[in-house]
């Protein structure tokens, strides 16, 4: 007890001293400090969450990036956690795998435990899961998320033997549910698929924020990069890369050939296909990457990225008027009492 105040609170019939009270709620409301220290990812395990917009080539990206990793003599987890459940479809050659979120429901309903080999498959050296959805209009996806996660931590997803976690979040949707690697440290670091268009790099800006925000309440987590999909050369993501000071992990061009074999669910991350070495390259880089602190951009900063007669950036904000409002209704009223007739 101190100046009649314990640690539990005034004691009884005391008066407190009021100003060593304050000063430890003061204390305890303090922010946390805004220097997280920045080092390369610790654990043996890196769980690496990968962020874009939705159709900009993450599932791509991420199938093929796997693919290579376990070339490169890794273990490599892959999970989708995107709705669509479009990451392992593309790696299992368009066909689809039950969901965590689906066989856990049909599990229960029918009195029965989910098991591995329920949920997760291999090809080419790679585990792959994917968490799945709520049917459109049926349900929160981010809670689908959650649950997903929760159902692999009672599978002992702590306790898997693996050199790389890739997790596929959709990027467009900021809820906390896809938010979730982020909000909770549960992955080390982030990677971030744009293209050289204003809406992806919106998307990737937004990723940049919640990481700032995070690491603002003393989160750990960083952007490790930036991989260009479809690049036709006009430097736009670069730009953006550099604006945010995030490096460039590879830069895949638009190409027809790529086009093609993705549409067609076909596996290039391999040194068997002639874009082995960009996916080789892209594995290394991926590997090695510390997660960094970003610099997001505000809304004139992405347009300035571009050229202004394309994007609107040079149209000056013109405020409205009350009488713009009121159109044939222009003329004001007089007040707003109401004025009875006389009887």
């Amino acid at each position: 007890m101190k100046d009649g105040i314990d640690e539990k609170g005034p004691a009884s019939g005391d008066v407190p001293n009021l100003k060593d009270f304050d000063k430890r709620l003061r204390a305890e409301a303090a922010e946390p400090t805004l220097e997280v220290p920045q080092s390369e990812p610790t654990s043996k395990t890196q769980i690496i969450a990968i962020y874009g917009k939705g159709g900009i080539g993450k599932s791509f990206t991420l199938a093929n990036l796997s693919h290579m990793m376990a070339e490169q003599g890794k273990r490599v987890l892959l999970i989708g956690c995107d709705p669509k459940s479009d990451t392992t479809s593309l790696l299992f050659g368009g066909k689809a795998c039950p969901t965590i979120i689906d066989t856990s429901t049909r599990k229960k309903l029918a009195g029965e435990e989910v098991k591995i080999g329920d949920v997760c498959f291999k090809r080419g050296g790679v585990f792959a899961m994917e968490l799945g959805g709520p049917e459109v209009g049926r349900g929160c996806g981010g809670r689908g998320i959650i649950h997903g996660f929760e159902l692999l931590e009672k599978l002992g997803f702590h306790d898997w033997d693996f050199d790389y976690v890739l997790l596929d979040f959709l990027g467009d949707v900021v809820c906390g549910g896809f938010g979730l690697p982020i909000a909770r440290d549960m992955a080390q670091k982030v990677i971030l698929v744009a293209s050289n268009d204003l809406q992806s790099l919106y998307v990737a800006n937004n990723v940049c924020s919640a990481v700032e925000y995070f690491r603002k309440l003393g989160g750990n987590v960083g952007v490790a990069g930036l991989v260009i999909n479809k690049d036709d050369g006009t430097g736009e993501a670069a730009a953006f890369a550099e604006a945010v000071d995030i490096p460039i992990l590879a830069a895949i061009p638009q190409d027809d050939d790529l086009r093609k074999k993705s549409a067609n669910y076909q596996i290039v991350g391999t040194q068997a296909s002639q874009w082995g070495d960009l996916f080789a390259e892209l594995g290394l880089n991926v590997a090695k990457a510390p997660p960094m602190r970003p610099s997001p951009l505000d809304q004139d900063g992405l347009l300035g990225l571009f050229d202004a007669s394309e994007t609107g950036g040079n149209v000056v904000l013109e405020p409205a008027s009350d009488a713009d409002m009121r159109g044939k209704n222009a003329a004001p009223k007089p007040s707003l009492e109401v004025v009875y007739d006389d009887a």
